[in-house]
């Protein structure tokens, strides 16, 4: 994953599809990720573990022609056989998640494999477990994500994982991830930042570092 020119940028779907709204909100979050494509940001994280397996087949499928042939990535919140299924890029893990290790062993090389992180220790395994990035924090302060660690934890971090790229969580907004890039951040995920825009040419605008 190329981190050197551009902040690597991650949204990730809000997490509130169920069942019983599914097919009333199923084109929100598909409508969130075309205009984030559309911005030009790198990865696409489906995360929405209220939906059946069956569910989240079908929205992946539906966002795979979207996401193919923008410079994006399309990874799948911890089902590696649906990401595989749909034609994903890959899986995020998180530390509920199958070993990332078991994930290469089943999937091989076909899947990129994205993890979650939150002590200097999960960073050091998820860089041994060869991530193809990390995800570490709440770095500033997010309803319900904890006590933030701040940017010096996340400077350790970024110098801990070396060639992997890790991005900034937690609390990420349109004016503080610049300082996370600035302390060696490749780049950010973030939920909140990207529902504030509509319109990707202002969500371009606003990803300018």
């Amino acid at each position: 994953m190329n981190c050197h020119n551009e902040p690597i940028t991650c949204l990730i779907t809000d997490g509130t599809l169920t069942p019983a709204d599914f097919d009333l909100k199923k084109s929100c979050v598909l409508d969130a990720i075309k205009t984030a494509v559309d911005a030009g940001v790198s990865i696409i994280q489906i995360r929405e573990r209220q939906i059946t397996a069956r569910m989240l087949f079908e929205l992946t499928l539906e966002a795979v022609p979207i996401v193919k042939g923008a410079k994006a990535l399309l990874f799948i919140n911890d089902r590696a056989d649906i990401a595989a299924a749909a034609g994903a890029d890959g899986v995020h893990l998180t530390s509920t998640s199958l070993d990332s290790v078991e994930i290469r062993k089943a999937f091989g090389g076909y899947l990129l494999v994205g993890i979650s992180t939150h002590t200097a220790d999960e960073v050091l395994k998820a860089k041994e477990d060869g991530a193809d990035y990390i995800v570490f924090g709440p770095v500033f302060p997010s309803p319900g994500k904890g006590e933030p660690v701040g940017l010096d934890a996340l400077s350790a971090v970024c110098e801990t994982a070396g060639n992997i790229p890790v991005l900034a969580l937690g609390g990420i907004d349109n004016d503080n991830w610049r300082s996370a890039v600035s302390v060696g951040a490749s780049g950010f995920a973030a939920i909140r930042l990207f529902a504030g825009f509509s319109d990707a040419t202002e969500l371009a605008s606003a990803l300018k570092v």
